[in-house]
């Protein structure tokens, strides 16, 4: 990793001498701090042609003067054996992460965006589950039979739920680690991997899922669902799409278990809970 970063940085002419990692999971996230420059590094195998999406997608952000953490100045993505890496703006943070309520307003603005210059995918949550669930080495031939037939169910469910607001974009995982602190209590959104083209009522159900189960509770929710002016959970299809949101981040985290062998456990404990249909059960952020 540290040799990618150096040829990466030195490509567009910056200092990693003092480089620390302050994230590891889909990508390494590495902060060089006398630069001011946080650098994404995407795993190897991770299509270019996505994150190049990615980043004219941001920069059209940035020239509508969207709440969205600015790249830095430099021509992106960069590639090096095969990994693309992008590089952004640092912006100091305080120890308390964004509260759901901060994320209304920059998701609100983004589900009312003009259509972007920008060819996005379409958001498709079952079909990311049925690749995961192709993927898992991890769980027992039971388990994922398991996994596999509530996809079918939840799969028949959506085709019965009625959409109540507009397609537009979304950012397809809007959480508390995917927005940033700028000041005043207002935060900006970052982590645009999975922006798409689809309905926000499934932004809306991932941060009701994230207060629910990563311990914020449900006056937090409240609060994001007062600001944004919309309450998701009142929505009769609510209770599908927090079932496939549901899975479709545990069949994601059994996916990466061989990057991650530590969280195993975990993902385990969740297949069991939702065995029991607990939707109570605290989960562990990995």
């Amino acid at each position: 990793m540290h040799q990618i970063l150096e040829r990466g940085c030195t490509a567009v002419g910056l200092d990693s001498s003092d480089a620390r990692l302050l994230r590891g999971h889909t990508n390494a996230v590495i902060l060089l701090k006398k630069e001011q420059v946080v650098v994404k590094i995407a795993r190897r195998g991770s299509r270019i042609d996505d994150v190049a999406r990615t980043v004219q997608f941001v920069r059209w952000l940035m020239e509508a003067g969207f709440p969205t953490v600015p790249l830095h100045p430099v021509d992106q993505p960069v590639i090096i054996d095969q990994h693309a890496i992008t590089f952004w703006q640092y912006l100091p943070q305080p120890a308390e992460p964004v509260a759901a309520a901060q994320l209304a307003k920059p998701l609100y603005a983004l589900h009312t965006l003009p259509t972007p210059p920008v060819s996005l995918p379409v958001h498709d949550n079952l079909g990311a589950i049925r690749r995961s669930l192709s993927a898992i080495t991890c769980l027992s031939t039971e388990a994922l039979a398991f996994l596999g037939e509530h996809a079918e169910q939840l799969e028949s469910d959506l085709d019965a739920v009625e959409f109540e607001l507009a397609e537009g974009v979304i950012q397809g995982d809007p959480q508390h680690r995917n927005a940033l602190h700028v000041g005043d209590g207002a935060a900006v959104l970052c982590d645009w991997d999975t922006v798409a083209l689809g309905q926000p009522e499934w932004d809306l159900v991932t941060v009701e899922v994230h207060c629910r189960r990563f311990g914020h509770g449900e006056r937090h929710y409240a609060a994001f669902a007062d600001a944004y002016g919309w309450d998701v959970t009142r929505w009769p299809g609510y209770q599908t799409l927090a079932a496939i949101r549901e899975l479709r981040m545990i069949t994601t985290n059994a996916r990466k278990v061989h990057h991650a062998p530590g969280s195993l456990r975990e993902v385990e404990r969740r297949v069991d809970g939702l065995r029991r249909q607990d939707r109570l059960l605290a989960w562990t952020i990995l």
